[in-house]
């Protein structure tokens, strides 16, 4: 009966402010929608670096071939620097063959040359994350100070517009998680206080009839647990939606066929519909402490 009567409470609440509790679970609504957006893009740019280090490598051009004994210490000083999949050292020789089989049909060019035109080379393969693709540059810088390195080459101004792209996109997550707590507490300790303002003489009342202080602050409780599971709710369905039409009007287009997208890991989505949920709740208990001194 009791229990019966805190949920009839709540829901009295709930109808007389639906206009400020409405405001409330959509502004909860687009904070979540915000922050899940930018941790969704976020995710998806770790992945798609990951993705595109399979196709990446660093080429040092050497002026000489190294030794049988000079390759294992310059390996090891490559590993030693950073993590790599692969380390493959080229001959001259190696470097014509590949040439050829690149030209194709026209290798006939090749009749009568010699391999020495073409310089020896090691092929270091990034080990594939997106943290390594970021440090590439600092990577060719330590590649280009080994002995008989040449020339490093890499596809340098796509990898840094990658990674520029992702430290942003690293901050927005930063910043609209803030607004994610901010606006979550305050806007739901705002409505409860509201609601404690509109029956203050309802629960004064209640208070004089012998109702317990967990019989009165239950349902201001429950409101904030309410706007919060509402609202982060709303928020994450709407991303998924979102999230469901570009995928489905943008997955025909050629350049992204080799990439592969994906929405929120589950983990992810329950701990962004815990944390709103308890932020909101903690605004309402905020709100209850503050303004109803029973």
């Amino acid at each position: 009966m009791k229990t019966r009567s805190i949920l009839s409470q709540t829901a009295r609440n709930l109808s007389q402010t639906l206009g400020s509790q409405i405001m409330t679970m959509a502004t909860v609504s687009l904070s979540v929608l915000i922050f899940s957006f930018f941790f969704l893009v976020f995710l998806n740019l770790q992945r798609t670096g990951i993705q595109l280090g399979e196709y990446i490598k660093i080429i040092v051009y050497l002026d000489e071939e190294p030794t049988a004994t000079e390759k294992p210490l310059i390996e090891k000083q490559i590993r030693d620097f950073g993590p790599v999949d692969s380390v493959v050292f080229k001959s001259r020789a190696e470097a014509l063959a590949q040439l050829d089989r690149h030209l194709g049909p026209d290798r006939d060019l090749l009749a009568d040359l010699s391999p020495d035109f073409l310089p020896p080379s090691i092929e270091v393969h990034p080990a594939r994350s997106l943290t390594a693709l970021t440090r590439l540059k600092e990577f060719s810088d330590f590649l280009a100070t080994l002995p008989k390195a040449t020339k490093v080459q890499y596809g340098r101004e796509w990898i840094e517009r990658l990674a520029s792209l992702t430290q942003l996109v690293r901050l927005i997550v930063y910043l609209s998680g803030g607004l994610l707590v901010l606006t979550s507490t305050f806007m739901v300790s705002s409505t409860i206080r509201l609601t404690v303002v509109t029956r203050q003489a309802e629960l004064e009342v209640l208070r004089l009839l012998g109702a317990d202080s967990a019989y009165i602050k239950t349902p201001l409780f429950l409101e904030g647990l309410i706007q919060g599971a509402c609202g982060s709710g709303a928020g994450l369905l709407c991303l998924y939606g979102l999230f469901t039409w570009v995928q489905g009007h943008f997955s025909g287009h050629s350049a992204l066929n080799m990439l592969t997208f994906a929405f929120l890991p589950g983990e992810a989505v329950i701990l962004i519909l815990v944390v709103s949920i308890a932020l909101c709740t903690l605004g309402s208990l905020i709100s209850i402490r503050k303004f109803l001194r029973i």
